[in-house]
């Protein structure tokens, strides 16, 4: 018999009641250091004091209001996201799928606004995940997103991570951007090189295309900038961020230029709840967070802290962890032996960390973290991987 909750997750043996800064603890009162943060999501940790002020306060005065009216927490998150980044414009939604979507009918907008509706297709890379909409795995492609639920949504082309030849092969006449995750996340920790970026923004120039980053996973502060596309020292032309920003509530957002979004005018778009007053109380409590003095320096610092030690327990575990990836605290471990068996041995020792494909697990704690974390992270996946190397001996 199915169960009243549809059996989508294959769900771990832990029942979540509550957490504290980076830790989460379960409903028979154990501790567990949450080093997953609801993947990259509780970017503050959980029950942040300014978060949870921000919500309650708002929560007094007014839930929901119609997009049919203005909406003040709009305009001011708005102007701060725009006044940090390469946007002149934002649009609210509830998650980064639906912010993807967004991308994609600005990006195919845009060209038909110009006269060029032939121009609707986008390019995008293999290990990509935009989201679960028909369009967004229509968009990365992958067989385990899109099994069994064609027809999928035409207009993309799939190109290898990293094969530059074919990708200057996938343009043509009817392109119209080209869309990339600076870092991939669920694809596993992929860092996309600086140069690289810069190399998509010259070719997007030379060839009039937009270029579109899906930052929902490594924007946000997760890599020292406020966008991990801030250190190719490159702008996009439209943007999709989530999960941090809205530090745990449910809030999402396409940004785009000014041109970019030209074709984006009253009645092209909306959304019912997309940047409803308690998603945007919150979201601004969360932008001046990350935005306050010596917060984005504590990312890499401490980062660079975890990385160190990381490829420290690689040296000390061969057999069960082969490399480090990633940037700032979106780092990853690939294993040799399956990921899963990692990420179920940490848990058994308390620590909450994320598997992700290419058999790597996801190190994408809160932000905010101190040393002593990062030494009980570390702690537990030593006991974890010589717990692992013990069964494989014994097998």
């Amino acid at each position: 018999m199915i169960s009243p909750v549809m059996p989508t997750y294959a769900r771990a043996p832990l029942i979540v009641d509550r957490g504290e800064g980076p830790w989460l603890f379960d409903t028979e009162g154990t501790r567990y250091l949450d080093f997953g943060a609801g993947v990259a999501v509780n970017a503050l940790g959980h029950a942040h004091p300014d978060l949870v002020e921000a919500l309650t306060e708002q929560a007094r005065r007014i839930w929901h209001a119609s997009n049919l009216y203005r909406i003040p927490g709009q305009e001011e998150l708005a102007s701060l996201l725009c006044a940090h980044s390469f946007a002149d414009t934002v649009f609210f939604t509830n998650s980064g799928a639906e912010a993807m979507e967004g991308c994609i009918k600005t990006a195919r907008k845009y060209f038909s606004h110009k006269g060029q509706p032939e121009r609707h297709r986008i390019i995008t890379f293999e290990g990509a995940f935009h989201g679960r909409t028909l369009g967004t795995i229509s968009a990365a492609g992958s067989e385990k997103l899109v099994k069994g639920f064609g027809p999928l949504l035409p207009g993309f082309d799939h190109v290898r991570f990293g094969d530059h030849d074919g990708l200057k092969a996938a343009i043509g006449p009817q392109t119209a951007a080209i869309l990339i995750e600076p870092i991939q996340g669920e694809g596993g920790i992929r860092v996309v090189p600086p140069q690289c970026l810069r190399g998509l923004r010259e070719l997007c120039d030379e060839h009039g295309l937009l270029l579109i980053f899906d930052e929902i996973q490594c924007g946000m502060g997760r890599t020292g900038r406020l966008f991990a596309h801030e250190w190719a020292g490159i702008t996009p032309d439209i943007m999709a961020s989530a999960k941090g920003i809205g530090g745990g509530f449910p809030l999402g957002a396409f940004m785009a230029t000014e041109e970019a979004a030209s074709g984006m005018t009253a009645g092209t778009h909306g959304s019912t709840y997309g940047g409803n007053p308690l998603a945007m109380a919150v979201g601004l409590a969360m932008m001046k967070a990350v935005l306050a003095e010596g917060f984005m320096d504590h990312v890499p610092r401490i980062g660079g802290l975890m990385r160190q030690k990381l490829e420290g327990l690689v040296a000390t575990h061969p057999t069960v962890l082969r490399a480090v990836r990633g940037e700032g605290l979106m780092l990853g471990l690939e294993c040799v032996v399956p990921c899963a068996d990692l990420v179920a041995t940490a848990r058994d020792h308390h620590l909450l960390v994320v598997p992700a494909a290419d058999n790597v697990v996801r190190l994408i704690p809160p932000l905010n973290i101190a040393s002593d974390h990062v030494e009980t992270a570390l702690s537990a996946l030593d006991t974890a991987c010589s717990v692992i190397e013990k069964k494989v001996q014994a097998a």
